[in-house]
């Protein structure tokens, strides 16, 4: 029989078993919060270039009637695809956007800006605030003045915001009431739910207090894969976040050697490091010192970022030790500005063993005292402990700013260097002043002309020089596009003297010119990713050797140069190539990934370029022809690469050797200026000029440069000239099989221009398509770019101008005379190769060695192909 207890304790368990089953499908059956992926003004879904899929923003707009729709007047070059950007919500007044979020979890925000015109507005006059549920995100911010200052042509700001207690979200724009005519926009705007990865973190100096990061909201700073390659939004372990290489954040000549966890070692999370903390891409490369114990000794591995003052801020160092196996192998201190933050950190310690990810937070106060606008990162080995090795490991970082105790994370607008404020003015001023009249054509053709008889007297003097010197030469040598290469491991310096062609290794002066800024690749990795410099890598030939197809860290294509013991162009243009690529970061200039210069080699290892050199899209090819479109696009991207070079570094860069061969095109068609081997720094504030060597390739040649030997910025603004008709149309600098007044293009382009008959030489794949208004801007700023005189050329700012305009009319050809040609479209492009490829008419090269002291007649070593250097 059955008690009435067993009965009662029956009922009670089947009552609690009830319960815990209905709260446990319950908890199931929540949906999990929603993310909001929106395109600002877009009237339909888009997508972009990681396939994200984009929603209209309308319906989340608490007040409609306070904005309005718009689309940008051109798509820069730079932007990586027309979803968000291409499509603007315009507010002239407050305006908010509410969302439903969880109560109880953390979410980022995103928000998308591309500072170009919209309609009748001017970029510079969006001015505005941005609040987030009580937070201020951004304070009289404007988005033109921050592209331009970052050379950037878009920018986005991400936001890490504490929960929501309503469940509620508000996004408010607020145009400034401190400019007159103020507006605010957005693209795109991202609201993705997060885990709570942020706790204490220990305060930097005191030993015995921490920061509350969990009860803050943040801004991401800065999200570095150190040692490591760009990881996309659809890369990443499930939170959309973007990872940049570190490179460009380096300081001083110690780059430290990069490396890859191998095949046979598995990343694996632990119980307190999860994914979300940072994908696998992060944990499987990083940045260490290299294997010489002495020089580790003796330097840090250093970072230095900017950020703004009178913040706390949160520094994430990310570790996964795959190299070292036991405690104290590698023992290292960490400091932040220049204080103690870790002593003796080991990775093996905090982990438990190999291949295991762990992180450190360490918080800092940025005071408003000189040089508090920078944060230093920097790692030492703990000399003291006597690790087995003295090194130091790095595989990710990131930086957080906190808000202060008014909810405020707004700081001020980053600031455009003065000569780029400068050049701009000169560019607007002359704008203003363009008049194409008759007068003024008659004056430059003559100059051009006058320009072209000497350009025809040097071809006929080096050709002379060549037949009777360089007779035993082959100048079959062709060009093609190339790819560059990074393997994994340490990397190793020699610096023995290099038995090839008598030739000395540039290691033992290279070391301390620019070795420590770029990664340096071993003699054996090398041969490892191009399979033994075998033939079938081959993509290119040049002045300086093969170009070689590799494969680096598990499959990234990259492009290796070698150079050719018997080139004429030796260790100067392979020192000059590596410093200035090591220093430059641009969009539009091609990134250097490292080099090699072990047992006598010189190697150069670039970033792939898929698409090649511009001029083998040209002509003598069997590639499809570009559109106009498509070539503007590229003349425009090379331009804004120039005018970087020219005013947007620490110094003037006057590249030298401007050329369609040097004019690289990534996967998606950005231009990309390469080969910096003849390159020089530009004159100073008191100087009008640089005293230099002819050197160039003829064809390309600035008259005025050859005639006196003073080298300044117009030097390259003429050669640009020269590619420009070049891409009208279609045919080669220098052409020897043409009648002799066709022979230079320049010359000729400049004298069916004064005839009135240019549209009969331009490419007849073109004829048709190209706008009249579009056109004459075009020819009439190549026209300009070739004035035989430096002082009547105009800026690389006033090329670029020029060429955006014409773009713009080639787009919206009935609004030519409604767009302010008065109105300077500020040059904003971003920061983060083939070589040279194509089989070419004559051309005639300048090589290194032109002048011979003791020998004035040979002043032109060599005439080669048409080619990449």
């Amino acid at each position: 029989m059955i008690s009435i207890t067993q009965i009662l304790y029956s009922i009670i368990f089947f009552s609690l078993t009830l319960n815990n089953t209905i709260h446990a499908l319950s908890q199931k059956t929540q949906p999990y919060p929603v993310s909001y992926v929106l395109s600002c003004g877009a009237s339909s879904h888009g997508t972009d270039e990681n396939g994200r899929r984009w929603k209209s923003d309308a319906r989340f707009l608490t007040n409609s009637s306070n904005s309005r729709t718009a689309t940008a007047q051109y798509q820069d070059p730079s932007l990586p695809s027309t979803t968000p950007y291409m499509t603007a919500r315009i507010f002239t007044s407050n305006s908010s956007y509410k969302f439903s979020v969880s109560p109880k979890q953390r979410f980022w925000i995103r928000l998308h800006f591309y500072p170009a015109p919209y309609s009748s507005l001017d970029p510079s006059n969006a001015s505005f605030a941005v609040f987030a549920n009580g937070f201020t995100l951004l304070n009289n911010f404007s988005a033109s003045t921050t592209a331009q200052a970052l050379t950037q042509a878009y920018i986005i700001r991400e936001f890490s915001i504490v929960p929501s207690q309503s469940g509620d979200l508000s996004i408010t724009f607020s145009p400034s009431t401190q400019h007159k005519g103020a507006y605010a926009f957005a693209n795109g705007i991202e609201v993705i739910p997060m885990p709570d990865i942020f706790n204490a973190a220990s305060l930097v100096g005191f030993s015995d207090q921490s920061v509350d990061v969990h009860s803050s909201s943040l801004q991401t700073m800065l999200r570095l894969n150190v040692g490591g390659q760009y990881v996309p939004p659809n890369k990443d372990s499930g939170l959309t976040r973007t990872w940049y290489n570190d490179s460009p954040y380096l300081f001083g000549a110690a780059f430290g050697v990069t490396s890859q966890v191998d095949n046979n070692t598995k990343i694996e999370y632990s119980r307190d490091v999860k994914e979300d903390i940072a994908p696998l891409n992060v944990y499987s490369t990083a940045r260490s010192m290299g294997p010489d114990p002495k020089i580790n000794e003796n330097y840090n591995l250093t970072w230095v970022f900017q950020v703004d003052a009178k913040f706390t801020y949160v520094v994430r160092f990310h570790f996964c030790e795959y190299v070292m196996t036991k405690i104290n192998q590698r023992v290292f201190d960490i400091f932040v500005n220049n204080q103690t933050a870790q002593q003796s950190a080991d990775v093996i310690a905090w982990a438990g063993s190999s291949g295991v990810p762990v992180y450190k937070d360490y918080a800092i106060y940025a005071s408003d005292r000189d040089g508090d606008d920078k944060l230093w990162v920097a790692l030492h080995p703990s000399v003291s402990m006597r690790p087995e090795y003295y090194d130091s490991i790095l595989n990710g970082l990131e930086i957080f700013k906190l808000n202060d105790t008014t909810r405020n994370l707004a700081g001020p607008d980053p600031v455009p260097s003065a000569m780029m404020l400068e050049a701009e003015a000169r560019a607007e001023a002359a704008a203003k002043s363009y008049t194409f009249s008759d007068s003024n054509i008659a004056a430059r053709v003559i100059g051009g002309v006058v320009g072209g008889v000497v350009g025809c007297a040097i071809v006929v003097g080096a050709a002379f020089i060549y037949v009777t010197k360089m007779k035993s030469k082959d100048n079959s040598s062709q060009c093609s596009s190339t790819t560059w290469l990074t393997l994994n491991g340490y990397s190793h310096t020699s610096t023995g003297k290099s038995t090839v062609s008598g030739r000395s290794n540039a290691s033992s002066h290279l070391s301390s010119l620019a070795a420590g800024r770029c990664r340096h690749f071993s003699l054996s990795e090398i041969r490892h990713g191009t399979e033994d410099f075998s033939e079938s890598k081959v993509i290119g030939v040049g002045g300086f050797g093969k170009v070689y197809e590799g494969l680096i860290d598990g499959g990234t294509k990259v492009a290796v140069k070698r150079s050719n013991p018997s080139s004429e162009q030796g260790v100067h243009e392979f020192e000059t190539e590596i410093e200035m690529l090591s220093r430059l970061r641009h969009r539009h200039l091609v990134s250097l990934i490292g080099y090699c210069e072990e047992d006598g080699e010189m190697i150069l290892v670039y970033d792939y370029m898929a698409n090649g050199t511009l001029r083998e899209h040209l002509y003598k090819t069997k590639k499809p022809a570009l559109s106009w479109k498509q070539r503007l696009e590229i003349c425009i991207g090379a331009a804004r690469g120039l005018h970087y070079l020219h005013t947007g570094a620490r110094y003037t860069i006057i590249h030298r050797d401007v050329k369609t061969t040097n004019i690289l095109l990534d996967d998606k068609w950005v231009a990309k200026v390469s080969d910096f081997g003849l390159s020089l720094t530009g004159p100073t504030l008191n100087q009008t000029h640089v005293s230099t060597k002819v050197k160039g390739s003829f064809g390309y040649l600035d008259p005025e440069y050859f005639r006196r030997q003073q080298l300044t910025e117009k030097s390259d603004v003429y050669s640009f000239g020269v590619v420009l008709f070049e891409v009208l149309c279609a045919r080669p600098a220098l052409n020897a099989s043409l009648p002799k007044e066709q022979v230079s293009l320049a010359d000729w382009a400049m004298h069916c221009q004064k005839r009135g008959i240019l549209e009969e030489i331009i490419d007849p794949q073109l004829k048709g398509h190209i706008n009249p208004e579009c056109l004459k801007k075009f020819t009439d700023t190549a026209e300009k770019c070739l004035s035989d005189h430096g002082i009547d050329r105009p800026s690389m700012g006033d090329v670029l101008w020029n060429l955006e305009f014409a773009l713009q009319l080639g787009k919206n050809p009935e609004e030519g005379n409604v767009v302010s040609e008065n109105k300077y479209l500020r040059d904003t492009y971003p920061t983060h190769g083939a070589l040279l490829n194509i089989d070419e008419e004559s051309e005639l090269v300048l090589s290194e060695e032109i002048d011979d002291p003791d020998n004035p007649d040979t002043v032109f070593s060599q005439i080669v192909n048409q080619r990449g250097r």
